[in-house]
């Protein structure tokens, strides 16, 4: 018999042996890294010999299930090595690879290894993957010569700016050297870097022009005229220097004579901005009449206000203020009291959601009951069939029972498949749940499945296949958990026959329909 993830025959079952070299650099990853579920780990999932998650899961001759590295330990350390639960004889031929219990595992959520930096939630099957992305993971500088170690996050600013090891141009020849090899470069090799002249006269020139510059360089000593007549004296070259004041003369005529066409515009400036400072004066004469103009008639208005008449309308104008004060007190409390009643509109809304979402949680909790067959059979009608194909991810049936009292079971399928039939087939399996009757039914589970893929032609031509229990298999022992590893077919039908058979119709506006059949005979009511 086959789990879900063990490859076998086309239509048949079969048992996978240990692959454990195939998942080694893995299980290795792991071992080095402190793993934190966000769900409890259950007891199925913990190895009995060192109390750690199952890494590469392997199962015994006798059922239980254990790591590779332990079951190697058991057979190394002795000549008859026995299993420590319940003392029974380990067999070599009999271990093997407990693929279905390795994906489960495998499929089980944590938070990422680089938590709470990282608050990432990932299945063990792509952490190596996540981590490859996340930000907070620990990485080596990629330069060359570089040893420093920091977040990934942190590596593209190191090295755009910190790291020492980093390609830089030189600012003065613009060719690329090493940081840590800049500042050498710029004082002793840069052809472009302007350098004072090593004789002490007043030029600074690229260092690349000193050759030429050696050649005119008014204080480089030279030879008297009259060596020739016996003169050993050495002289600075008094007509270079010459040339070079002079040079010097005219650099500085052109500077002068750019700061004057620079002062011209500043002048004029000054000249505009006198007439700007006259217009202004203009305009605050004219203001001070303006003041004294508006002085008067403020004068006469507070004549005219002595007056009886103007007192009343003053007197009318208070009363109306009044009144409208009133208005506005007797509207800020109404806007007061309109906000109340808005907060507790918004209370009521929250809790006639929350019975809504209640009301519709127990809807679907009664259909469900209402579906619920109590006779050994299911019917499971499968919706979108291609959008969940293209998912490549396992659902599940609703439970089903064999009689009132009787095995809860559900179907799980892989429309996309899986194990040996992955990309090919679709895979289907049965799943034995822990029911409320359990204590008092018979274990090991030796009842025979029918797996079927209904034919919706008419034809009745149906997609069937049958197997009998491994008694020896955890996946009919009485579960310890919600529910115990799958078993049935990896390669049920290829998908060529599934959706484009000679005969029948098997997917028919995109729905498929899988039945179970449970052969009851044998089993009594309780």
């Amino acid at each position: 018999m086959a789990s879900e993830d063990s490859p076998g025959v086309a239509g048949g079952l079969s048992r996978q042996n240990s692959g454990a070299a195939a998942s080694f650099e893995f299980d290795s990853a792991l071992m080095g890294r402190t793993l934190q579920f966000v769900e409890k780990l259950e007891e199925q999932y913990i190895c009995p010999s060192c109390g750690r998650l199952v890494l590469n899961p392997h199962q015994t001759g006798c059922g239980h299930i254990f790591c590779y590295q332990c079951i190697k330990t058991f057979q190394e350390s002795s000549t008859i090595p026995k299993c420590p639960i319940d003392n029974a004889l380990i067999k070599s031929n009999e271990v093997f690879q407990d693929n279905c219990c390795k994906r489960e595992i495998l499929n089980l959520e944590i938070y990422c290894t680089n938590s709470p930096d990282c608050s990432f939630k990932v299945p063990i099957c792509r952490l190596q993957e996540h981590l490859k992305l996340c930000l907070y993971e620990s990485v080596q500088c990629s330069n060359t010569g570089c040893t420093d170690v920091m977040f990934r996050n942190d590596l593209m600013d190191h090295l755009k700016s910190i790291c020492a090891y980093r390609t830089e141009p030189c600012p003065h020849c613009r060719k690329y050297f090493l940081q840590i090899q800049l500042q050498e470069h710029e004082d002793n090799n840069c052809p472009e870097f302007k350098v004072h002249c090593p004789n002490k006269c007043p030029q600074v020139l690229k260092r690349h022009q000193l050759k030429d510059h050696f050649h005119e360089c008014p204080a480089v000593e030279v030879d008297c005229t009259y060596k020739k007549y016996g003169c050993n004296v050495r002289i600075d070259n008094l007509q270079k220097t010459m040339l070079l004041k002079n040079h010097e003369f005219q650099e500085l005529t052109s500077v002068v004579n750019c700061l004057e066409n620079e002062i011209k515009p500043l002048v004029q400036q000054v000249n505009k901005t006198d007439g700007v400072l006259s217009t202004v004066q203009k305009s605050l004469e004219e203001q001070k009449d303006r003041v004294s103009s508006i002085q008067i008639q403020l004068q006469q208005l507070s004549r005219a206000f002595n007056q009886d008449s103007s007192r009343s309308e003053v007197g009318q104008l208070k009363t109306s203020m009044d009144n409208l004060k009133q208005q506005v007190s007797v509207i800020e409390s109404l806007q007061d009291r309109l906000t109340v009643l808005d907060d507790q509109y918004k209370r009521h809304s929250r809790l006639l959601n929350i019975h809504v979402d209640q009301l519709n949680l127990n809807d679907e909790r009664f259909n469900q009951v209402e579906a619920t067959s109590y006779n050994g059979k299911l019917i499971w009608k499968i919706r979108d069939y291609q959008k969940k194909k293209e998912a490549a991810t396992s659902i599940y049936s609703t439970p089903f029972y064999t009689s009132r009292s009787g095995y809860r079971l559900c179907a799980r399928a892989y429309l996309n498949g899986d194990g040996s039939g992955r990309g090919t087939h679709v895979s289907l399996y049965i799943v034995l749940m822990r029911g409320d009757f359990d204590s008092l039914l018979p274990w090991p589970f030796r009842q025979g499945v029918s797996l079927m893929i209904l034919d919706q032609s008419g034809a009745k031509i149906d997609i069937v296949d049958f197997f009998k229990p491994d008694l020896a298999s955890n996946s009919f022992r009485r579960p310890v958990s919600e529910m115990n590893v799958a078993s049935g077919f990896p390669c049920f039908v290829t998908h060529t026959d599934l959706e484009n058979p000679k005969n029948g119709v098997y997917v028919k506006d995109d729905t498929l329909f899988v039945k179970i059949k449970v052969d009851i005979t044998g089993l009594e009511d309780l």
